[in-house]
């Protein structure tokens, strides 16, 4: 679904589209807002990488998460694979210009986290030590 101003995803909320349960676009952000949807997403910014550099690069996920997941941005034209033929099995991970437009907007999202994790974090700790 294209957006226009009077579509705007606030306007979508507002209207409850992403609220009715059959919505599609509720999968495509559970995708794209998981935590390793994006941390991927954020990765890729950088260009191509292997499998095994992704799950390098992001610690604690599993080969399985990392797979799925992959898999998932792939099916919704995010991500794009390609497998060479070799042995070992060869495949790099890259975004797809669909997947570029929608890594700004999550990298946009980390780095407003990462500027105000210290106001987050004191806060935590304000509720946990009124919770005491």
């Amino acid at each position: 679904m294209k957006m226009t101003s009077a579509n705007t995803l606030t306007q979508q909320l507002r209207d409850g589209n992403l609220f009715a349960e059959q919505c599609p676009s509720r999968d495509v952000l559970k995708h794209v807002t998981s935590r390793w949807g994006v941390l991927i997403l954020v990765a890729l910014r950088d260009g191509t990488h292997r499998f095994s550099d992704l799950r390098r690069k992001m610690g604690g996920v599993s080969e399985k998460m990392l797979a799925q997941t992959l898999q998932w941005l792939e099916q919704d034209g995010f991500v794009n694979r390609v497998s060479y033929p070799v042995v070992p099995p060869h495949v790099e991970y890259s975004l797809t210009p669909l997947g570029e437009q929608v890594s700004e907007k999550v990298a946009a999202l980390a780095d407003w986290i990462e500027m105000n994790l210290p106001q987050v974090m004191a806060s935590r700790h304000e509720r946990d030590a009124s919770a005491a």
